[in-house]
Order: structure tokens, then C-alpha cells, then sequence
């Protein structure tokens, strides 16, 4: 197994024990893809979810570009609640995560076919 196959587990396995959702990893795998290098970077692989700006880079970037949202108070809503099934207190939110919680929520997983 590679380096992204490792994180790939890790990122399942927070999923399942600290998000209580099963992970699609087919999903999972191309979520993670998307995220390229960033997931090889200890700051750039995670979400600050207590930085307002992170979280408006997630909505910018992420649901806006990657996902084709359409800019709305419901977008940062989801990110706020997704950050909280994560856990406010969980010090590593792995972006990889976030995003698939985010893909899910909005049913946007044609977004990675």
C-alpha cells in the first residue's frame, strides 16, 4: 500500500469511529484524489474549523467550484454542521473527510464520476 492508500484508511477510519457514518471508499478514494498534494501537508491536509476564513476557503473553493453550489447562507450552515459531527473538539479534521461529508450532504457525488 502507498502513502495515499495509509491516509485513505485513516480517513475511513474517522468516518466510521468519530463521524458514524460507513464510508463509500470508492467515493472516499476519489474525494481524496481531488484533495492532490494538500493531503501530503500537515497544515494543508486538515480544516481549521474554529478559523472563519478556513471555513469560507472550504465554502469558496470546495462547494462553490468543486461542487457547482450556488453561494447561500445553507452553504456555510453544512459546513458548520459537518465540522460538528467531526467534533468541535477533534483537533485533526482531515479536509479529505470534511469534503466527502460535504460531497454526501449535498448528494453531489456525480461531482467525482
Amino acid at each position: 500500500m502507498g502513502k495515499r492508500d495509509d491516509l485513505i484508511a485513516v480517513y475511513a477510519d474517522d468516518l466510521k469511529n468519530k463521524c458514524g457514518m460507513t464510508p463509500d471508499m470508492d467515493l472516499l478514494t476519489k474525494v481524496t484524489i481531488g484533495c492532490g498534494p494538500a493531503i501530503y501537508n500537515a497544515d494543508a491536509s486538515t480544516v481549521a474549523g474554529s478559523q472563519p476564513a478556513e471555513l469560507e476557503t472550504v465554502k469558496t473553493n470546495f462547494l462553490i467550484k468543486k461542487l457547482g453550489l450556488t453561494d447561500g447562507p445553507q452553504l456555510m450552515e453544512a459546513i458548520n454542521s459537518v465540522i460538528e459531527v467531526y467534533g468541535k473538539s477533534e483537533r485533526n479534521k482531515y479536509r479529505a473527510v470534511v469534503y466527502y461529508m460535504l460531497t454526501k450532504h449535498f448528494g453531489k457525488e456525480a461531482a467525482y464520476k
